[in-house]
């Protein structure tokens, strides 16, 4: 076995050999057995071991263990004792989730203060097979099947080819003694009813279903690349962005296989669920407009030719606008402001605004729309409601609740940003001085 573990931490650069490396100990056999492999294979490491508190005396035994085996190999130990219960308690975290909180946050401590190439941990083959059946159990999609990755980050994990059956054969072959986790044998946690219970019935059916499995997720993890190629070319050409908003045409869509993956694995980054995601299609291909999903932070809204993504609700905090000021800056826009006297082009764009600056009662305010705002839309003798306005030009909803009006001091809006400014206040042949905000 040491010459295949020298032959992969060389063939896959695992380690560095001008490099010293952070070992996490427990005690038990895979960790043991991985301390051996690098003393034998010449990588130089220091040993780090957690004292959880959780097994009472058997903990503390195996932080002595520990600091014995250190001491035998010549090498630096590091040990931690955590409240791991409290912490658990503070978090509102399971014990589980509290000590590997714990255990990374000292790890990556001691790899900043002592500049160690990284942390090495023992994850074998078999625990491989375990994180993937979790992960499916869990929901997890096509990533679950890909398990721990040999580098993440600051951790290393070069066991990953061999199995507990392999660290078995080593140790004994060698004489080696290591420490049980009496916990282990309990199957209160999942990982341990994998482990103890669901792995053990299969074998029994097939004593080879354990590398018949690592054959067919690798397999599905290729299959798994090929999709995430054919997702991110789909993303390319049906995902476009105006300011803030996320707009997919919906026709990019249509007659796709795997057309609920696709959307899925653009949504979920957002907070959607695959649940919602197969509800949004069937909106879609209903034909009905307007229909939303939200998550905790983002917002859905079925459109005619696009769906449309976005936050909930735009944080704004109202800005004040003086006479003289000579520019306008919000989110993602800014507008020169000119003041121009006679004769001068209308500009009709939309996006811009053209205003008889003597007709307003300064300082200006540009805020958001609330319900109850209404104007005189330019060319019209009568006020609307801006909610009224917006429907009638059939402007989204997402994008509805964050457009802006501008307002001078009597509390008038003189401008719907970027639709429509008011009669009122409109550029006329009398109009002495005009005041134009000219998008960049």
């Amino acid at each position: 076995m040491l010459d295949q573990f020298i032959s992969h931490i060389r063939t896959k650069n695992l380690l560095d050999a001008h490099k010293r490396y952070l070992l996490a100990m427990s005690g038990g056999i895979d960790s043991v057995a991985l301390a051996w492999l690098l003393k034998k294979a010449g990588v130089s490491f220091c040993v780090a071991h957690c004292n959880f508190g959780l097994r009472g005396l058997e903990s503390d035994g195996d932080e002595q263990f520990v600091r014995s085996l250190a001491k035998a190999h010549g090498v630096e130990v590091f040990v931690e004792r955590f409240d791991t219960k409290a912490y658990a308690v503070s978090k509102g975290v399971s014990t589980q989730m509290a000590a590997r909180d714990l255990r990374y946050a000292w790890f990556a401590k001691l790899v900043h203060k002592h500049r160690f190439g990284g942390v090495v941990v023992a994850h074998h083959a078999d625990d491989q097979l375990e994180t993937v059946l979790l992960n499916l159990m869990r929901g997890t999609g096509i990533e679950g099947i890909y398990g721990m990755a040999e580098i993440r980050e600051q951790v290393i994990r070069p066991l990953l080819p061999f199995s507990r059956e392999q660290l078995t054969e080593f140790m004994a072959r060698e004489n080696l003694t290591w420490r049980e986790d009496s916990s282990n044998s309990q199957s209160d946690y999942k990982r341990n009813f994998i482990r103890n219970e669901v792995l053990p019935l299969m074998k029994g059916y097939d004593s080879g279903v354990g590398e018949k499995l690592k054959m067919s997720f690798e397999r599905m993890k290729d299959t798994g690349k090929a999709f995430f190629y054919l997702y991110d070319e789909w993303k390319k050409k049906a995902v476009g962005q105006e300011g803030k908003l996320l707009y997919m045409e919906k026709s990019s869509l249509e007659n796709v296989p795997g057309r609920s993956s696709l959307l899925y694995y653009w949504l979920r980054d957002y907070g959607f669920n695959p649940v919602q995601v197969d509800d949004m299609l069937a909106v879609m291909w209903s034909g009905e407009v307007g229909q939303q999903f939200v998550s905790t932070d983002y917002l859905v809204n079925i459109d005619r030719e696009y769906l449309l993504l976005g936050r909930r609700q735009e944080a704004f905090a109202e800005l004040e606008f003086a006479k003289t000021d000579v520019a306008l800056s919000f989110e993602d826009k800014e507008y020169d402001v000119l003041i121009l006297q006679g004769e001068t082009a209308l500009d009709v764009r939309k996006e811009n605004a053209m205003l008889d600056r003597e007709t307003m009662v300064f300082p200006l305010t540009l805020r958001k729309w609330q319900e109850g705002d209404r104007f005189r839309p330019l060319g019209m003798k009568k006020f609307k409601k801006i909610s009224d306005f917006l429907i009638d030009l059939k402007v989204p909803i997402i994008v509805k609740n964050n457009v802006k009006v501008l307002t001078d001091a009597e509390g008038n809006v003189i401008w719907v940003v970027g639709y429509r400014v008011d009669d009122r206040f409109k550029v006329t042949s009398t109009t002495k001085k005009v005041m134009y905000f000219k998008l960049k």
